[in-house]
């Protein structure tokens, strides 16, 4: 199953399911949840972290958190 950290630039998604002790309780405040769609705007230049859009809100995520939450891409 893919990753938020597998994401391409530009490229879309909905997140499906991930470990809740895994992912921060403030993610989860700012709209990580699964049914909401994310898109990676961007990467920092050593891969961490990824910069994203989930339901309008930007932010900032660990390489390592995001490799633990499950996605669906977007066509």
């Amino acid at each position: 199953m893919p990753t938020i950290a597998s994401l391409k630039k530009g490229q879309r998604a909905i997140i499906k399911e991930f470990s809740v002790d895994v992912v921060p309780l403030k993610l989860l405040e700012m709209g990580c949840l699964p049914g909401n769609e994310v898109a990676l705007v961007q990467i920092a230049p050593f891969q961490d972290p990824l910069y994203l859009t989930i339901n309008g809100s930007h932010l900032a995520i660990r390489k390592e958190t995001a490799e633990q939450i499950e996605i669906e891409l977007i066509e």
